[in-house]
């Protein structure tokens, strides 16, 4: 019988390459939020992959990006602290976009790491031709000598298997990490308001997305109640403007939010949840550091 292998493999590249998704593709359970804005993870999300014979744990990162405020800066530096520590380095390029100066810049990066086996995988092929994956695996196979270049689909489920055995091979033996089979290692209230957030950010203009944060203030179990679970929460915004468009006309909009977040949640916590949201404004709180401190980052 084989030696168990245990360790970690984290996705990079560049924002909305498709790693979320698939990170909760082979978990098999939602632990990263997935949006179609770019720069909507914000710091290293830990998926855990059980199987008989190994444990994958998968980190997914921000997308790597040029930063315009400090907490542009902050999440760069999380993707390279994460990258510096793990066995398995991936980067994802998107089939049906062309390998522009972002992934070439990432993969220069990457081909640097020298404890880190690589791999690159040509995410998305579901929104891609054979003949243009193809010329995607040609193109993303000459940024670096990569132990493995795979094309995957997290939405169809093509080669998401493959892709988890040949990230599996590159681990080193080891133990068991996580013995009590989750899924994650995020604290629910991190979870929580990672849904939140989720909600919020569909549907709303393209200014918003980085100027949205959430904190859960509170999350009790209501008094008398076993069944249920009050959770209080503060959206914060940058500007008024912004918090009118989160709010909608007459509140439309902040209610659809919480509707979709609870029933996330809910899922998420296996509980009913009473949900109450409030949107402040933090002005200009991604330039401020007091104020990313008071948002976690």
């Amino acid at each position: 019988m084989s030696a168990h292998r245990s360790g970690f493999a984290c996705f990079v590249g560049r924002p909305n390459a498709g790693k979320s998704t698939l990170t909760n593709a082979m978990v098999g359970q939602k632990v990263a939020i997935a949006s179609s804005r770019p720069q909507t993870t914000r710091h290293a999300v830990r998926g855990i992959v059980h199987r008989p014979d190994a444990q994958l744990v998968l980190v997914d990162t921000p997308g790597l990006h040029k930063p315009r405020t400090l907490l542009g800066q902050r999440l760069n530096a999380v993707v390279r602290e994460t990258w510096a520590q793990v066995d398995v380095v991936a980067l994802c390029v998107p089939a049906d976009e062309p390998v522009g100066p972002g992934d070439r810049f990432i993969a220069a990066e990457v081909a640097q790491l020298s404890r880190s086996r690589k791999v690159a995988v040509i995410t998305k092929t579901d929104k891609a031709a054979k003949d243009m994956v193809g010329a995607q695996l040609l193109a993303v196979s000459r940024l670096a000598d990569w132990d493995e270049v795979i094309p995957v689909s997290a939405v169809s489920g093509e080669q998401v298997g493959l892709l988890e055995d040949l990230l599996v091979g590159l681990l080193p033996e080891g133990p068991v990490l996580y013995p009590d089979g989750e899924l994650t290692d995020e604290p629910d209230q991190v979870m929580v308001a990672e849904l939140i957030r989720e909600a919020a950010l569909e549907g709303v203009r393209d200014e918003l997305p980085h100027s949205l944060a959430v904190i859960v203030d509170e999350m009790l179990p209501r008094e008398g109640r076993a069944d249920l679970l009050d959770i209080r929460a503060d959206i914060y915004v940058e500007r008024d403007s912004q918090k009118a468009i989160v709010i909608g006309r007459k509140g439309e909009r902040l209610r659809d939010v919480g509707t979709t977040a609870r029933q996330q949640i809910e899922v998420l916590l296996g509980t009913r949840v009473y949900l109450d949201l409030h949107v402040r404004v933090a002005k200009d709180w991604q330039r401020d550091p007091k104020q990313l401190r008071k948002l976690g980052f």
